[in-house]
């Protein structure tokens, strides 16, 4: 493992202790592999964010825990470290801890570990579980300040939720899947990671309430608890789909797209409609393709630069600017696309 860095720079990333990190790097034994794959991580982590690190100014560690699948946390860390000259003179070093699935216990022993070790702060996606809401007020109460990014924990101690207003983004996806879908009859399935995420939860309400007075004649049927992952989601989506021949649209709130597309091609079904949310690599892919409708976006970079300067403001190192507002719902298609993604061409 050739680097640059000191055994205490290392150290600092990992969360480990310098003797640990000294052992693992000159291969003294008596160290689990799961430690020496997260030595490894912190000098990738190290690599990334050096040119940030030449930066002059204030340092913060900030740590990013996220319950999510591979393909939204990967883009959370791209955005942020995008966005680390933009917080210039400050200087953001961050640790990533991210899990696609599993027990409430396992993130909250995250968090714990990260009250005890010690942090500028937390940039938390979780569910909004009282148990979870309580490791928040440990975090809260050992002095390192906690910002919710995309689904809340309102009831918790953090300091402010980022990211959109899901609840209206739920009501938007209705309005156009019902500009779209017209006068043609049939129901919409609906598709959640898990029930226990706030922003789904809110985008569903938004939703069905919005539905429910525009559309009432439609029926929509729920898919949840897949986490958002393809090797889930298409067995729960064909099961939805022989259960409910009048099938024809989807409101996808927690991913899973590529599966329930290919659930749909299974059984020969057409999908007339589909409403989805987030600019990541599997759904820019499908919104050229044409196999989404349209994606409701929103700036992911402008987010994580907000959580990293709440925490700033939380250790007073800004000025207060006041409350928190929702970022902006955009309504892409493929001819709108965000900068930095190419739009289609318009036809001749």
């Amino acid at each position: 493992m050739r680097h640059p860095y000191t055994i205490r720079e290392i150290a600092r990333q990992a969360g480990l202790s310098e003797a640990t990190v000294d052992r693992v790097l000159n291969d003294r034994g008596g160290v689990r592999e799961s430690t020496i794959r997260e030595v490894r991580q912190a000098i990738k982590d190290l690599d990334r964010q050096q040119t940030q690190v030449r930066i002059g100014g204030r340092t913060f560690m900030i740590d990013i825990v996220m319950q999510a699948p591979e393909r939204f946390s990967t883009a959370v860390r791209e955005a942020l470290e995008a966005e680390l000259p933009s917080l210039h003179p400050a200087v953001v070093r961050s640790r990533f801890h991210f899990r696609e699935t599993g027990t409430s216990a396992e993130l909250i022993a995250t968090l714990d570990k990260i009250a005890r070790r010690g942090s500028q702060g937390v940039i938390l996606k979780a569910p909004d579980l009282p148990e979870i809401g309580a490791a928040v007020g440990r975090l809260v109460a050992a002095g390192i300040p906690v910002v919710t990014l995309v689904t809340d924990l309102p009831t918790s101690p953090r300091m402010v939720y980022v990211g959109i207003d899901n609840r209206a983004a739920g009501a938007t996806a209705a309005y156009l899947l019902g500009q779209w879908l017209g006068d043609r009859p049939g129901n919409v399935l609906t598709t959640i990671s898990r029930g226990s995420f706030r922003g789904e939860e809110e985008r569903e309400m938004g939703f069905r309430g919005a539905m429910r007075l525009a559309h009432p004649q439609r029926s929509l049927v729920e898919v949840t608890d897949s986490d958002g992952l393809d090797a889930t989601q298409r067995d729960l989506v064909i099961e939805a789909l022989e259960r409910d021949e009048d099938i024809c649209a989807v409101y996808s709130m927690g991913g899973g797209n590529l599966a329930t597309l290919d659930a749909f091609d299974t059984l020969g079904r057409e999908c007339a409609v589909f409403i989805a949310h987030d600019l990541d690599h599997d759904n820019t892919r499908l919104l050229r393709e044409r196999r989404l409708s349209a994606v409701l976006h929103h700036d992911l970079r402008q987010d994580v630069r907000r959580a990293c300067q709440t925490i700033m403001r939380a250790h007073k190192a800004l000025p207060d600017d006041g409350p928190s507002l929702p970022s902006a719902i955009q309504v892409v298609t493929p001819y709108n696309m965000p900068p930095g993604i190419s739009p289609l061409p318009f036809a001749d």
